[in-house]
């Protein structure tokens, strides 16, 4: 299984999206919360050169945003 993480915020629209997609396909991910969580939020410069969420971190590839697609692919999802 793929090592997941998003990197979001509470109040991110498609924060919560990409949550329900992993949800509804019992993909386990760890959360950082970037706005609360200083170290979390450095760590998604560092690997995103940016700050919008959510940040997906599978297996090293990161996916910017809720990209249905890209994640599906990644994920081997149909």
């Amino acid at each position: 299984m793929a090592k997941i993480t998003i990197y979001s915020t509470s109040a991110c629209v498609y924060c919560k999206m990409a949550k329900a997609f992993f949800k509804e396909h019992n993909v386990a991910y760890e959360e950082k919360d970037v706005a609360s969580d200083e170290k979390a939020r450095e760590e998604m410069i560092s690997k995103s050169s940016q700050m919008g969420v959510p940040v997906i971190d599978i297996d090293g590839q990161i996916v910017v945003g809720f990209d249905k697609e890209e994640l599906s692919k990644l994920l081997g999802i149909e």
